[in-house]
């Protein structure tokens, strides 16, 4: 059973395609089977993978436009096991599009129900927004991971992301659950990161995972030489953290698949 989980958080730079990313990643090398579906119109989990973006490469606007299949854009990584459906700029324009669109909501589940038997684990990079294409993430995923900067304006934005994932599972997606919440982008020296942390802890309680991603110069590398951490530095203390956060996704996916056999 394949299961699809949206990275998803409306405040841009707090780590999210980063962590899309190397998660997939690294669940492709654990064995899996994974498609990671870029559903950000900034095309960074597609760069960062090392796709080419010219004006012959078919996209998710492509398929979401109904010019052609999600299958037949599908691309290999430079990491075994895992594949993309890409995506450009163009895709800014689909927000737009999908408002005339009948069944708006649904238009990403319909796309990505053909692969759901190729693949174990789909993965979604959402847009830092809250518009139509997230919903059609949120409507499509069967749960969530919210990667959170440890800093006090992400702490802002939660409650409006909170009642969209109400929203959407009451309407659109009854199934739609927080698969976790992931800490990015911390100094352990820092008092003010430390009262973060205790407040989403006290929010979320056991949906935080006991791994973190700490400032790592090498993460931040990594997406310009179009590798995941795992490829480009794996000694390094980003890979070592997103190795283990990794483990505890794959926990809790294999957990999933048990109750649902």
């Amino acid at each position: 059973m394949s299961k699809i989980i949206a990275f998803v958080n409306q405040k841009g730079g707090v780590g999210k395609t980063t962590t899309c990313v190397n998660v997939s990643s690294y669940l492709a090398e654990s064995g899996k089977k994974v498609l990671l579906c870029d559903l950000d119109p900034q095309g960074n989990a597609s760069s960062g993978l090392g796709i080419e973006k010219n004006k012959e490469t078919k996209t998710i606007y492509n398929v979401i436009d109904g010019e052609c299949f999600a299958a037949e854009i599908v691309q290999k990584t430079c990491v075994k096991g895992l594949d993309i459906i890409p995506a450009t700029v163009e895709l800014a324009g689909a927000e737009v599009e999908l408002v005339q669109m009948d069944g708006r909501e649904n238009i990403l589940k319909d796309i990505l129900k053909e692969l759901l038997e190729s693949y174990d684990i789909i993965t979604i990079d959402c847009p830092p927004s809250l518009g139509l294409l997230t919903v059609n993430s949120l409507t499509a995923a069967d749960s969530v991971i919210i990667p959170i900067q440890c800093e006090f304006y992400a702490l802002e934005g939660l409650t409006q992301l909170m009642n969209t994932i109400r929203l959407v599972k009451k309407h659109l997606n009854q199934k739609l659950e927080i698969e976790g919440v992931v800490l990015t982008m911390k100094d352990s020296r820092s008092l003010l990161v430390h009262g973060v942390s205790a407040e989403i802890n006290k929010f979320f309680g056991k949906k935080v995972y006991n791994t973190y991603i700490p400032r790592n110069i090498r993460l931040a590398e990594a997406p310009s030489h179009g590798l995941p951490i795992s490829l480009y530095d794996t000694r390094s203390p980003g890979a070592k953290a997103y190795k283990q956060l990794s483990d505890e996704v794959l926990a809790r996916i294999n957990e999933w698949e048990n109750k649902n056999k």
